[in-house]
């Protein structure tokens, strides 16, 4: 198995070979890394999004964010071809995915993650939903769940004055007809976040928790569902940090990488610097 030394020694070595006006160059920062993967970006993409956007949004978010700057190639372009994979735009307010600088053992590196908008259109796009949502529950809205032979749900949120949020569900209806729903309490997806998420105290679980904690309800949800395990394979990157293996071309990756990921595609680090967020919008920084 390839370690993740070797991988960046790999990287290192055949970043040399990367062409530049028909000379043979090694990219000096992620903007040149970002031209050098434009045809396998194009390759990577489905045709609902074209390669000079995705390179543009990728581009703005490494402007917006001087710390993407700084993240190894290889972190930063295994997480950048993976939102391509997926056809999901990154860093944009459509909440799609993110790509999240880290600080790992001294390294800057760039982490994937699925937004839970992005959760949603993938989900709806494997052709196996008619429906799949996630909304939050307050103190005074008629609410009521029974699970067991005969599961049922109903949610009617309050006009005005809802109070607050005691509680997040999650459901989905098959395109043949089956559901099925979850509902957690606050103090469960806090536990949740608490035990799973390493940047609980930071970032979007402190500014946007109301989203964190639908995509929360939604991922436990779909663990029984009856989904393809290519979808389950999509969403396995999923707060990941990605080290990509470079071509004979630079940072030449390929689209079956990235269906078929192995454990020396894909490496979870360790995070020992949570990230940032706005503020104001929850996009994570």
């Amino acid at each position: 198995m390839t370690t993740a030394q070797e991988t960046m020694n790999s990287l290192q070595s055949r970043a040399n070979n990367a062409v530049s006006g028909g000379t043979k160059k090694q990219p000096q920062n992620i903007m040149q890394w970002v031209q050098v993967m434009k045809p396998q970006i194009a390759k990577a993409l489905p045709s609902v999004i074209t390669p000079e956007r995705f390179t543009r949004i990728a581009m703005t978010a490494v402007s917006s964010d001087p710390k993407l700057a700084e993240c190894t190639p290889q972190s930063f372009c295994g997480a950048l071809m993976n939102a391509a994979q997926l056809g999901l735009e990154p860093n944009t307010p459509l909440g799609q995915a993110y790509l999240i600088p880290y600080r790992n053992h001294g390294t800057m590196e760039a982490s994937f993650q699925i937004g839970y908008k992005g959760l949603i259109d993938l989900a709806h796009r494997s052709g196996e939903f008619k429906n799949i949502t996630a909304h939050e529950v307050c103190q005074n809205d008629e609410f009521e769940y029974e699970y067991g032979l005969e599961p049922k749900l109903t949610h009617k949120p309050a006009l005005q004055d809802r109070g607050p949020v005691i509680a997040y569900y999650a459901v989905y209806t098959l395109t043949n007809g089956g559901y099925e729903f979850i509902v957690m309490s606050k103090e469960d997806v806090e536990k949740h976040a608490r035990r799973f998420s390493k940047s609980y105290n930071n970032g979007p679980w402190r500014t946007n928790f109301d989203e964190m904690a639908k995509k929360t309800a939604i991922k436990k949800l779909l663990k029984y569902a009856p989904i393809s395990t290519e979808f389950v394979r999509q969403t396995v990157t999923d707060e990941s940090t990605i080290n990509a293996v470079p071509g004979d071309n630079g940072m030449e990756l390929h689209q079956e990488d990235f269906i078929n990921l192995s454990d020396s595609d894909v490496e979870v680090t360790e995070e020992s610097e949570t990230p940032e967020a706005d503020p104001e919008t929850g996009e994570v920084k």
